[in-house]
Order: structure tokens, then C-alpha cells, then sequence
């Protein structure tokens, strides 16, 4: 074996492999993959090898698409036959809120590259002459996907791989990875070691043991999952043409022609077991091609139905059962970027739809890796996205949720409970006693909107009562004075000598310089492309506080840890304080009936922040907030929270106070034309493009990535970020919609909703710079008008942050 390498890979099924052919692809091709079988002796020799194109979230949609573009043209590429079906797939829908599900992917699939439409009983039947359509609306069909033939694509990726001058090395067991002082890594193999600049953990159903070996945690449930096959049919024997692969929410499984017989493959309800679960959900490590006994009891109520749907497959007897290990993460998303706390540490795991995403995540991390940044969005499969909060039981109870409800429509407002409530703040039971809905991110509850005893949300695509809740919550915000618990943010505390040349390093714009102002300033690949927007604040001559976006706590904890020198001393101070939310035009009257501190313009401008007491509690206040109104963020330790929100209300109650949810905040802050960290500020986008130059400093000094910012301004840009007006009447925008130009297809929507004091469907989209007048957006199948603005419809001149 050899001594050195720039990248070892970890493991041998489809997602290494597609890995090491893409680094190589990209240039990078001193890659090691070692494996301790044969490749794809783990999960990916058994998987059923679907190829879907339809999938709810937009990247996701992109990976998978990228990998079915792939497939077909493998053997043409490396001379290895890859077993591509392109059969197409219909997936069906018997519900209204399903059939609008289907034209809310239909709306981005020619943004993504894939053939999508949605189409009637008859249609399916002609496609597939043998399914009974009972109760069927809707088919949404894709003809660009199909299956494959999992084995054959994977070694057809490792020849490409290996004619690349990758290296593949079977037979041979990593038994351990040490960090080095360099920051190199030492792969520890039982026929010797192999010294590496990046190490990639692609371990499959061994990845959270991997992970524990470098101390990170790999937050995936192994859990078994059946399919079965039947005895050739008659139906199908001599016949020219292969029926698509039929997805079915009813019968929770999926069900296809293979060869001439049956493949039914069921995702159960309940029941549902974590592999090898008698040792912990670990296989043990000599284990290769291992399955599990078939337990045809376990799925009957589900087959039972597909039977029903296919009653040509219920004529034939079963051949064989496939019963094995699948990898389940919290959200049902792999895990595909850096590994938290370690720098060249990377994951590429955790896919249950595995070899749809093999070559898909392969493409996008290579280009992660090698260039610093994907050219999609990234921030639904970064690792990072878990964080501590992610342990074994809050996984496991996660991952049982996806697997069950794999064929669950997801639609807007579905709240999973499995694993809650995980981090709470000490309002969580009295919110929840005064009508809190919550919705979880980054493991905390957040209060989404207020709502009366015995209230139930209608799940749809289309504005349903809870339209009406968040409504009277703007009024109140914008009236007279909203509170909400946003404790969520991220949080830290940056001192030393050196912090502010960190903190100037790290950021595109200029710091506060004098003590209590608070800057927006954004964290920049070396590509110029978007990591990160920071809300800071200077508490002192070497002071300062760092707020960030609830998701990106381990990205930010990275990004300061990762750069910082000897004189700097980085605290993470999310859980130690809490935060309130206290905005609209009574905000100062009821805070000033608390408080000794002058809170009038003259002594507490907007955009600054003092450390004051609010009803005798010590009290960050920073005049800033997301809604657009006068207020402040009220950061206090998290164990006087309750008694701070207690004295405000008891204050405001004369004020008409009354609480608000994060629904209401992204109505509030779409009238305020803001942008959102991961919506429209991704890792795909510069400042420039995102029309955020006046967040960015060029005359401040060095900064990363401000060569690269000043080559995207010199050269001109490609696309732009704009906002806008919906002509929309009973559904708003949710992201990935198409912007069209006549019949040409302009740009994409990042995020949207309804604006309640404006009484206006608003928007973020990318377009093409050329492209301004005569836009439309296609929302649940129609067109609706797009009408471009160039200010926000609300307060376009701050006056009334500033009052």
C-alpha cells in the first residue's frame, strides 16, 4: 500500500465510489478508496437500485437528476455495462393536497433538468396496463429515471475512477484514523497505513462507528428494509416494453417489473426494526453481504394493498426476500460535506435512497472539496446541520419516523414529534399553554404561531385557517407590540487581542468601531460565495458578540474556531442566554415602564446595543430586529428568561401585547424585502449576485474572499437575486418555483409568502440578469404575474425601525 495520498475514502459502495469518480473527474486523482470487502458488499449489492427524479426538495432533486444523467452514459464512458432501466416512474396521489404536491415539483423540474407531469387515470393505465385506479387522482410522471442495476453502476464508477488515476484497494480494513499535529490524518489499515490530507467517511452502515474514531458523531439509524420478487409472469415474458416503477403512499412501498417477474418493496407504518439491533445497531465488522431473515408478517398490511393495486403479482408466487440494512439520518437527508470540529475531515453517508444519490452527492462534494464550493446549494445535507443536541436517542427515534413514514406527502406545516421536545427554553410549557404551535430547528423548539384550545391546522399547499392566526400576529407586531421567544439564535462571545482581526478577516464588511455598534456582515469562501451571515455587535475594545441563524451554530462554531490564534478566546453562549423579541411601534413605552436606561433616539440609536437592566435583570439589548419595526432584542441569561418575559407582559398588557411566531416573522421580513441565510444566501451565490454590496467593505484591508468578489463585480454577473409581487390568490411561494419569460424558463423563486400588512404575495428569485419585464411564476400549475420592486413595500426608508 502506498505511504501517502491527498484523499483516503472510506468505504466501497455507491457513495465512496461515486466520490472517488468525481475527485478524480474534478482533478484530484491521488484518491485512495480502501474497502474491507469487495465493493458494494455493504448496503449497496442489495438495494432495489430506484432511481426517482421526484423528490420534494429542490437540491435533493438536483442530485438526483445529475445521477440520472449519469447512469445511462456510464458504459459509454468507461466501458462497463452500469444496468440502467430507464423506465420512467409514476408516483400517485389520491388526496387534492397530494395532486397540488405533485404541481409544486412539477413547478421546479424544468429548473432542475427533469420531464414532469401530472397526469390522469387513464394515462397511468396506458402506461401500465395491469394497476387497478380506484381512488387514483392524480400520477405525477417522470421519464427521465427509471432503475439500476446497483453492483454494475458502482463498479462501472470504480473503473471510470480507476482509468482516472484513482486508486481502489479491496480486501483491506481500516481499523482506526488518527490526527496528526500536521493536521494530516493516519489511516490505520490491517496491512499497513497510509498518511492522508483528507479523509472521507463513506463507511455506509459502519459510518457513525468511523466517525467515533476522530470523535465526531455521525448522527444515522441503520434500519432493515424489505423487498420482495416474485415468480416470472406470463404478463411480462416476450413483451418490448417495461413498465415504470410505481410509487404508492397507500400501500407505504414502491412496486416495479423486474425482468419478467414483480419487485414490491414496502416501508412499514409500524413496526419497523433498527438492523442489528441486539449489538447495537452495529454490524460486526467481518460481516459482508449480509441479510436478514425475511419477515413477510411485518410488512402483510402494506403488500396486502399493493397486492390489491397489481393483482397480476398477487398470481405469482414469491421467489425470494430481500431483508436488508438501509442507513436512516434524523431529516432523511445523507450526510455530505465536513464533519463538524475537524478541519479535512469529511462525511459521505447516510443515504437511505443511496444509489439515486451515489453519484449525485459524489459530483457535489468533489467540487465542495476541491474548489471550496458546490455549485448547488448545499445546506440540506452539511452534516453540520445536526448538532451535540443529535445523540443516539434523539437519532434513532428520528430515523424510525423517516423510515415509516418514507411515502408520507410532506406537506407545508407537518411537524414530526419523534425525538421532542429536545431543547427548550424555560417558556416552552407556558407558550404552550397560551396556544404555541412549534416547529423544531437545530433540536430547538420555536414557537411557529399562536393558536386557540382545540384548534387543527389543515396541511396544504394552499393558505388553510392558520393563514388567519399569523395575520392577527403581523397586525399586532405592526400596531402596537409583539413578543416572541427567539432564543434560537446562535451564539458567541469573541474577546481577546486578536478578535478583531479575526472577526475583520472573516467578514466581507467593515466591524463596528465604536462600543455598542452592531454591524450585518456576511462569512465568504475563498471563492467569494456566501458561508454565513453574522449579526455583530462590539461590547468592548476587545469584545464581541456573535449572533448567527439557529442552523448554522456548528458552521459558525467551525469558522471561528478554525481561523482563531493564540490571543483569541472563542465561548459558544447559545444555551447560556436567552433571547426576546420585543418589536412594533409601542415597543419603547413598554419596555421604558422597565427599565432606567433612555431608550429615545438621542441615547439608543438603531443598529447599536447596550448592556442595560430591564426589570432588574441584566440585559443585552440590541436595537435591531427581523420584522421591520421599532424594537429590540432582549439577550438575558437563559435562567431569567421567564421572569423578563413575565415583567414585559404584565407591562405591555395596557399596550395591546400579544405573542408571535416564526410564521409571522417571515411574513414581516418578506414586506421588509430581507433576505434569508440559506434561501437566498447560499453557498451557490456571491454578494454581488445576491445584491448585498452595501454589506460588502472593499476599501476595509484582506478579507476571505474578496479577490474573488472583486473578479465577480470587474467580470458581471449571471444571475440576480430580485424581489417582487405574486399575482396570487389562495397559495404564495415556498421556494423552487420556475420564473418564466413566455416559454422559456428565467429563473428560480428561493422563498416567498404573504405579506398580512401589506395584503401582497411577495418574493425572492434569481433571474437572469436580461431578464425584467413580463416574468411569471408557476405556482401549484399555473402562471401567475411577477412583478419585479425595487425597494420593499414596507417602510422602504426604515422611519419607523428609526422612530
Amino acid at each position: 500500500m502506498q505511504s501517502q495520498a491527498k484523499v483516503v475514502i472510506v468505504g466501497g459502495g455507491m457513495m465512496g465510489v461515486g466520490l472517488a469518480y468525481h475527485l478524480a473527474e474534478e482533478g484530484w486523482s491521488d484518491v485512495v478508496l480502501i474497502e474491507k470487502g469487495e465493493l458494494t458488499s455493504g448496503s449497496t449489492w442489495h438495494a432495489a437500485g430506484q432511481c426517482p427524479s421526484f423528490i420534494s426538495n429542490y437540491n435533493m432533486a438536483k442530485i438526483h437528476h445529475y445521477s440520472n444523467t449519469l447512469y445511462p452514459r456510464l458504459e459509454e464512458i468507461t466501458g462497463q455495462p452500469a444496468g440502467w432501466h430507464g423506465c420512467g416512474g409514476i408516483r400517485l396521489a389520491t388526496t387534492q393536497e397530494e395532486v397540488d404536491w405533485f404541481a409544486h415539483v412539477a413547478g421546479f423540474s424544468a429548473n432542475v433538468g427533469f420531464h414532469m407531469e401530472v397526469i390522469g387515470p387513464d394515462r397511468i393505465k396506458e402506461l401500465n396496463p395491469w394497476i387497478k385506479t380506484d381512488g387514483i387522482l392524480a400520477g405525477a410522471y417522470t421519464n427521465m429515471d427509471g432503475h439500476v442495476d446497483p453492483s454494475s453502476a458502482c463498479n462501472a464508477m470504480a473503473a471510470g475512477a480507476r482509468q482516472m488515476g484513482a486508486t481502489i484497494i479491496r480486501r483491506t480494513r481500516v481499523t482506526d484514523i488518527n490526527v496528526l499535529a500536521s493536521g494530516e490524518f493516519e489511516v490505520v489499515t490491517d496491512t499497513g497505513n497510509i498518511r492522508a490530507e483528507h479523509v472521507v467517511n463513506a463507511a455506509g452502515c459502519y459510518a457513525r462507528e468511523v466517525g467515533k474514531w476522530v470523535g465526531v458523531e455521525t448522527p444515522i439509524t441503520n434500519m432493515e428494509h424489505q423487498y420482495l420478487v416474485t415468480e416470472p409472469l406470463e404478463e411480462f415474458k416476450g413483451s418490448d416494453h417495461e413498465l415504470p416503477v410505481m410509487r404508492d403512499p397507500a400501500t407505504a412501498g414502491y412496486y416495479r417489473q423486474e425482468q419478467n417477474a414483480g419487485l414490491v418493496g414496502i416501508y412499514e407504518h409500524f413496526g419497523s426494526r433498527e438492523a442489528w439491533a441486539g449489538r447495537g445497531g452495529f454490524p460486526e465488522w467481518h460481516s459482508e453481504n449480509e441479510l436478514f431473515e425475511g419477515d413477510i408478517d411485518r410488512i402483510a398490511p402494506w403488500l396486502e394493498k399493493a397486492l390489491e393495486r397489481m393483482p397480476i403479482f398477487a398470481n405469482a408466487g414469491i421467489k425470494r426476500i430481500i431483508n436488508g440494512a438501509i442507513p436512516h439520518t434524523p431529516d432523511g437527508n445523507p450526510l455530505v460535506g465536513p464533519a463538524p470540529g475537524l478541519r479535512n475531515f469529511w462525511q459521505c453517508c447516510g443515504a437511505a435512497i443511496g444509489i439515486a444519490q451515489g453519484a449525485g452527492t459524489g459530483k457535489y462534494l468533489a467540487q465542495w472539496m476541491v474548489h471550496g464550493d458546490a455549485e448547488i446549494n448545499m445546506h440540506c445535507v452539511d452534516p453540520r446541520r445536526f448538532g451535540t443536541y443529535a445523540d443516539p436517542d434523539y437519532t434513532r427515534a428520528k430515523s424510525f419516523d423517516d423510515y415509516e413514514n418514507m411515502f408520507e406527502t410532506p406537506l407545508p406545516g407537518r411537524e414530526v414529534q419523534a425525538g421532542r421536545p429536545n431543547r427548550i427554553t424555560p417558556l416552552f410549557d407556558r407558550l404552550r399553554a397560551k396556544g404555541a404551535v412549534f416547529t423544531e430547528v437545530y433540536g430547538w423548539e420555536r414557537p411557529k404561531y399562536f393558536a386557540p384550545h382545540g384548534f387543527e391546522e389543515k396541511l396544504q399547499y394552499r393558505r388553510n385557517p392558520v393563514f388567519d392566526l399569523v395575520a392577527a400576529e403581523c397586525q399586532a407586531v405592526r400596531d402596537r407590540v409583539g413578543i416572541m421567544d427567539l432564543s434560537s439564535f446562535a451564539k458567541f462571545e469573541v474577546s481577546g487581542t486578536g478578535a478583531e482581526t479575526l472577526l475583520d478577516h472573516l467578514t466581507a464588511n467593515t466591524l463596528p468601531k465604536r462600543k455598542g455598534g452592531i454591524n450585518l456582515t456576511h462569512v465568504l469562501s475563498d471563492g467569494g460565495r456566501i458561508e454565513g451571515e453574522w449579526t455583530i455587535t462590539r461590547l468592548g475594545d476587545d469584545r464581541f458578540y456573535v449572533l448567527s441563524g439557529a442552523g448554522a451554530e456548528q458552521v459558525v462554531l467551525d469558522q471561528l474556531t478554525m481561523a482563531k490564534g493564540d490571543d483569541v478566546t472563542i465561548r459558544n453562549v447559545t444555551d447560556d442566554f436567552g433571547m426576546l423579541v420585543v418589536a412594533g411601534p409601542r415597543a419603547r413605552d413598554v419596555l421604558a415602564q422597565l427599565t432606567d436606561a433612555d431608550l429615545t433616539n438621542a441615547s439608543f440609536r438603531w443598529l447599536t446595543g447596550q448592556e442595560i437592566d430591564i426589570a432588574g435583570i441584566p440585559v443585552r439589548a440590541l436595537r435591531i430586529n427581523y420584522v421591520g419595526e421599532l424594537g429590540w432584542e432582549l439577550h438575558v441569561p437563559m435562567t431569567e428568561l421567564a421572569q423578563l418575559y413575565d415583567a414585559i407582559w404584565t407591562k405591555g398588557a395596557a399596550h395591546g401585547i400579544a405573542d408571535f411566531g416564526i410564521q409571522a416573522v417571515n411574513s414581516l421580513r418578506m414586506e421588509k424585502g430581507y433576505r434569508g441565510y440559506a434561501s437566498e444566501l447560499t453557498n451557490e451565490i456571491t454578494l454581488i449576485e445576491a445584491d448585498c454590496t452595501r454589506f460588502y467593505a472593499p476599501t476595509k484591508g484582506a478579507f476571505k474572499g474578496r479577490a474573488a468578489t472583486e473578479a465577480v463585480r470587474r467580470q458581471g454577473i449571471t444571475t440576480k437575486l430580485v424581489y417582487g409581487e405574486v399575482a396570487a390568490t389562495d397559495c404564495d411561494i415556498y421556494g423552487g418555483e420556475a420564473v418564466m419569460q413566455g416559454e422559456t424558463v428565467v429563473g428560480v423563486c428561493t422563498s416567498g409568502g404573504y405579506g398580512h400588512a401589506t395584503g401582497k404575495s411577495l418574493a425572492f428569485a434569481y433571474i437572469d440578469p436580461k431578464c425584467s419585464d413580463g416574468l411569471e411564476v408557476m405556482i401549484l400549475g399555473e402562471r401567475r404575474a411577477f412583478t419585479l420592486h425595487g425597494a420593499p413595500v414596507w417602510d422602504p426608508s426604515n422611519a419607523r425601525q428609526k422612530a
